[in-house]
């Protein structure tokens, strides 16, 4: 998913996914069946990344043999952890997937922003600031899976 051009969006280049753990890739702290299959396909085409609080303790665990890098930032700030992280990647070349709030600065920057809708839910913040919006995360993995979605959704 490197290189796409989409009418009245842009030419993009995608380098970095980053996702959000809980909410999005896991619920209560386990990863959801079928995660690690999909972002070890995934990282054969751009380099994945997991950003999180670890908020239930198992995320390195969890993660365990699966193509990303893990980021685990503290309690305090974390908007602005998440969005000083993608920063650091260089957000107009990176992807991000989120449902929490404090996913809606990397969700904003990001050159392209996904709000996942799971079983927590998705905060309003993340919904307001994202690009597009998908009813799961195996949605938003058919994304790269057939590119076309991608385009016909976020073309003007």
């Amino acid at each position: 998913m490197n290189n796409l051009n989409i009418p009245g969006f842009g030419k993009i280049t995608i380098n970095h996914a980053v996702f959000d753990f809980n909410g999005t890739l896991a619920r209560d702290g386990r990863l959801l069946s079928g995660i690690a299959d999909e972002i070890n396909a995934l990282s054969k085409t751009v380099t994945c990344h997991v950003i999180t609080a670890d908020t239930f303790g198992q995320v390195e665990n969890a993660l365990e043999g699966i193509s990303t890098t893990l980021h685990i930032i503290s309690e305090k700030e974390q908007a602005r952890q998440k969005l000083a992280y993608i920063q650091a990647l260089g957000a107009h070349h990176t992807l991000c997937a989120g449902n929490g709030s404090n996913d809606r600065l990397m969700l904003k920057a990001a050159r392209i922003g996904i709000a996942v809708l799971g079983h927590e839910g998705l905060a309003t913040g993340a919904l307001m600031t994202a690009d597009l919006v998908v009813k799961d995360i195996f949605d938003l993995f058919g994304l790269f899976h057939s590119q076309e979605r991608l385009v016909a959704t976020l073309r003007s």
